[in-house]
């Protein structure tokens, strides 16, 4: 006897996945990763890394093109900070002193805020999204964690008028308060639960990297200050690591709720530290759940654990791990809207689809920014 093929129904996982978004009881968060904006059209981390090599010059460019061949741009700069941590008088180690590496540092943040700060960007995909932060009516504040350090999230939060938290308090020169951050619904000073918490785990291009502290400013940090930008992995610079630090316990203890649901779209499951919570937090969690939209193939890590791991879920354009099974999309019998089905594949692990899809299960107004465009000209040839 031969049985037909699994084949997953997508008008069903996503009739499923709308139902538990409006559960008003569960605490529903969303990690951002590098492909949300590109989606908007910021340079990834392969344009960056080539993008900051053209633009260095002499000794500084032969010393991170060499670094970065068997790292990538966030490897480079931990590796620049352990040798400025432990490399003492004329030392080298990689070639670099102390200063040369700290100088190297410097200079490639510099670089990536002006880089980052000055493309070419279209808001739809981000406000979209924040449409759906700004209607997200339930118990527990949603968070939104992202590990990009550009400031895209923050202008659609605000283009939408929706409150949100950072861990910062202030205007122009704003502190990182850790008790706010880590406090909880019981507290007796904590901030509003209408307030969205907007989590930056990788720093940010107005994040400024003191001395002693890191003080978020009111525009990106200018050319000179060192940004704060990638936590040092080293313990020789704790005062680097505060906010960081403070920052991924959160994502351990939102992963942690009973009842969660988490959204991940851009991100590429490469950083094994980040990887960790998500995949320990599924295990202890079973009636929690994390829903990995991803662009093209499914990241060979993610798959292992979603195939032993039912409630880690994972979709692609063709295919999809649901309830631990691996298998395809079935063409749906009925039109679908192109958030969800475009071109014979599922289209929600574009962030732009899937921001789309989000914003449509709310009834909030849709405030496009003048510079955006609100479809794009496949989905006008769709719709038609």
């Amino acid at each position: 006897m031969t049985f037909p093929a699994i084949e997953h129904d997508v008008l069903t996982f996503t009739s499923g996945l709308s139902a538990r978004l409006a559960s008003r009881s569960r605490h529903v968060s969303a990690f951002l990763g590098a492909g949300t904006s590109k989606a908007c059209g910021l340079p990834d981390v392969a344009q960056l890394q080539k993008t900051i090599s053209a633009k260095l010059s002499g000794s500084e460019k032969s010393h991170f093109d060499a670094l970065l061949k068997s790292r990538d741009l966030e490897q480079v700069l931990s590796r620049l900070r352990r040798i400025a941590a432990i490399v003492e008088g004329s030392d080298l180690i990689d070639g670099l002193d102390a200063k040369s590496a700290t100088d190297l540092d410097a200079r490639v943040c510099e670089l990536i805020v002006s880089e980052v700060s000055t493309s070419a960007c279209d808001l739809t995909p981000v406000t979209a999204f924040a449409a759906w932060v700004a209607r997200a009516d339930y118990t527990r504040p949603v968070e939104i964690f992202t590990v990009n350090y550009d400031l895209l999230i923050e202008q659609a939060l605000d283009e939408q008028a929706v409150p949100y938290f950072d861990g910062f308090v202030g205007t122009t020169r704003a502190r990182f308060r850790s008790d706010l951050v880590e406090a909880t619904s019981s507290d007796e000073h904590h901030i509003p639960g209408l307030f969205a918490r907007l989590w930056k785990l990788h720093g940010s291009l107005n994040w400024e990297q003191g001395k002693s502290l890191v003080v978020r400013l009111g525009v990106p940090v200018p050319s000179g200050s060192p940004a704060a930008i990638y936590p040092s992995d080293t313990k020789y610079e704790e005062s680097r690591r505060v906010p960081f630090v403070v920052l991924q316990d959160r994502l351990r203890r939102a992963l942690n709720e009973p009842e969660s649901l988490t959204l991940v779209s851009g991100y590429s499951w490469s950083d094994e530290h980040l990887n960790e919570p998500f995949f320990e937090a599924t295990k202890r969690r079973p009636r929690s759940e994390v829903i990995a939209f991803c662009y093209e193939s499914i990241p060979d890590t993610l798959a292992e654990q979603a195939v032993i791991t039912p409630n880690l879920q994972v979709v692609t354009k063709t295919e999809a791990i649901l309830g631990g099974i691996r298998a395809p999309w079935r063409a749906p019998a009925e039109s679908l809207p192109t958030d969800i089905w475009k071109n014979n594949t599922v289209a929600l692990g574009d962030f732009g689809a899937l921001s789309k899809f989000l914003a449509r299960a709310t009834t909030a107004p849709l405030l496009l920014p003048a510079h955006s465009v609100a479809d794009t000209e496949d989905d006008k040839d769709d719709n038609a």
